[in-house]
């Protein structure tokens, strides 16, 4: 499923040369913050080179951001939760 998602973002992203976007790493907060930051921007780095590596899309266009477990989205005291907070997310630059 990822990679049918990711792929959409690619073509969107070749054809429309001027779109910038923030590829931004999440995790749960089940590890030291530097872990976790580490581990946000491993995950956000390999959506990064599938999106140029498949779409060649170019460096200057795509921002990586890696905010470990800065930025929840669930509660993380769950196992639901921590699921959803561990993700990738992909940002408009305008």
């Amino acid at each position: 499923m990822a990679a049918k998602v990711l792929d959409q973002i690619g073509m969107t992203l070749k054809e429309n040369p001027n779109i910038k976007v923030e590829i931004a790493g999440h995790t749960d907060g089940s590890a030291t913050e530097t872990a976790n930051v580490k581990l946000s921007a491993r995950r956000a780095m390999s959506v990064k080179k599938y999106l140029q590596d498949k779409f060649n899309i170019p460096d200057n266009r795509i921002v990586v951001a890696a905010y470990g477990s800065t930025k929840p989205i669930a509660d993380d005291k769950t196992k639901e939760g921590r699921a959803k907070n561990r993700r990738v997310e992909l940002n408009v630059i305008p």
